[in-house]
């Protein structure tokens, strides 16, 4: 056993997730750890199957006396989102997270940790490998690509389940209980650049807005923090005019549903301007520091050497910085119903520059359908009066909220008896599952919980170990009482 492994409780939770940790896993690259995942399933002598997409179901007989009980699913996603700071080394193809203790919480260098959903998937194995829980029928539901567009719930088939019940064990808040949230869709915006040499006597520099905190853009939208893109379009705009740069690309984000922390720009200066090009940046990083406050207070802008043989055309470069200072992002709407939940919101999420081809991706969360479908009609809209063609993709539903079922009220209960008091019932602006899951099984009950958990979807993941101990609790002894 390792050290670190040592200082864990509940050790079969952490062994899972150690473990998992090593495989590489970003979406669309996980196939190895839900070979994993399988594996380990069919070790402990369940029955394990894999569907049309990949995703890996899980089935363990009742303990004796309880077969009569309903199947309950519990169900995780086994991808995880791949982001790294800037300097840091690590592949995540082929490099395992590096998953360190700070005190009481657990974190990755320079990484995101996983814990979203690693924690999930480990404790449904951690369930399928226990001995002394007293349970009904069991199913487990591990999901791939959840992180770029739930393509692995959206293949599910209708019929591959026989639960009544379903856990989803994707939640990141101890002492509340998930039972809705939001839908959304995809836009990705393009435009075919013009390319031509650059200014005569001009060199290439690269401009750099970083140290933003990001975050989920389901979760922290609401947060007022920066977004990298628009800060270097808001600064591009400005500079570009007054020191007559030329660029050559933009780019900035991985994620469509992760803010973005980085952006940089490739520019063609005159190296004369280059001094007050540096003094004109100090100024505008001492403005928008101002501007965010506490809310994102690491924002840092920084010039350095660059490459690059063309420049876009002036048309071009127009054109994609008066889009990204167009396009929305952030709130759009706050719940009626609901105090503090956002009802709708965009994350202008992606920018990449390509030889012949700008793209602009971002994300569009309602959970009113209307609402996403009008927010989204707006964005096409902004893309073709700057000369961008667009469409949308990815589409999923939202999650009604049924606060009362049967199975809010057993979890809820649960949690009273356990700990003293009752959940936090709520619906959430982030996407889950649930939503693409009850389309196909529309007598089934859903609900959402987990640990403790903050920054997710940037290198500052951290979760809190205690919590993930009070989180086993509580699903053991929901297990127990469906």
């Amino acid at each position: 056993m390792n050290t670190l492994l040592e200082s864990l409780e509940p050790k079969t939770i952490w062994s899972y997730f150690l473990a998992l940790s090593k495989i590489p896993r970003g979406s669309k690259n996980e196939a190895a750890a839900a070979d994993w995942v399988a594996d380990q399933a069919r070790a402990l002598g369940c029955e394990v199957e894999r569907d049309e997409v990949g995703n890996v179901i899980i089935r363990k007989k009742a303990t004796p006396g309880r077969e009569g009980r309903p199947t309950t699913c519990l169900q995780a996603h086994v991808d995880m989102v791949c982001e790294k700071n800037e300097g840091t080394d690590h592949d995540f193809t082929k490099d395992p997270i590096q998953v360190w203790k700070d005190g009481d919480l657990l974190r990755a260098k320079g990484t995101t940790l996983g814990a979203d959903n690693g924690i999930g998937v480990a404790s449904a194995l951690a369930v399928l490998a226990s001995q002394d829980i007293a349970h009904g029928p069991l199913e487990v539901l591990i999901t791939i690509d959840e992180e770029t567009g739930l393509t692995g719930a959206e293949g599910l088939q209708a019929g591959r389940l026989k639960a009544k019940f379903l856990l989803n064990l994707d939640s990141e808040e101890e002492g509340y209980l998930t039972i809705g949230c939001a839908g959304g869709v995809d836009t990705i915006a393009t435009r075919q650049l013009t390319r031509s040499a650059p200014p005569a006597g001009s060199r290439p520099y690269r401009l750099k807005v970083f140290g933003l905190k990001g975050g989920h853009s389901g979760i922290d939208i609401n947060a007022g923090r920066g977004n990298a893109l628009r800060l270097l379009a808001q600064v591009l705009g400005c500079l570009k005019p007054e020191f007559h740069l030329a660029l050559a690309s933009l780019k900035g984000g991985n994620k469509r549903n992760a803010i973005p922390r980085e952006a940089s720009a490739v520019i063609f200066l005159d190296p004369a301007k280059e001094p007050a090009l540096r003094q004109a940046l100090a100024t505008h990083e001492a403005h928008w520091r101002a501007a965010l406050g506490a809310f994102d207070p690491g924002l840092h802008l920084a010039l350095e050497a660059g490459e690059a043989a063309q420049a876009m055309s002036g048309a071009d470069a127009d054109a994609l910085i008066q889009l990204l200072l167009a396009l929305p992002h952030g709130v759009e709407a706050m719940s009626p119903d609901i105090p503090g939940l956002v009802q709708t919101s965009t994350n202008l999420g992606v920018c990449e520059t390509r030889e012949d081809t700008v793209e602009v991706n971002l994300l569009t969360r309602s959970s009113i359908d209307a609402s996403k479908a009008a927010l989204s009609e707006r964005i096409a809209a902004t893309c073709a009066l700057a000369g961008f063609a667009s469409h949308t993709t990815g589409g999923y539903p939202g999650w009604k909220p049924e606060p009362d079922a049967s199975l809010v009220r057993i979890v809820n209960d649960t949690n009273q008896a356990l700990f003293g008091k009752p959940l936090e019932i709520m619906a959430i602006h982030a996407g889950l599952e649930c939503g693409l899951i009850g389309e196909k099984y529309t007598g089934m009950e859903m609900v959402s919980f987990g640990p403790n958990m903050w920054d997710v979807h940037t290198p500052d993941e951290h979760v809190s170990v205690p919590s993930v101990g009070n989180f086993w609790k509580l699903l053991v002894a929901v297990l127990e009482a469906v």
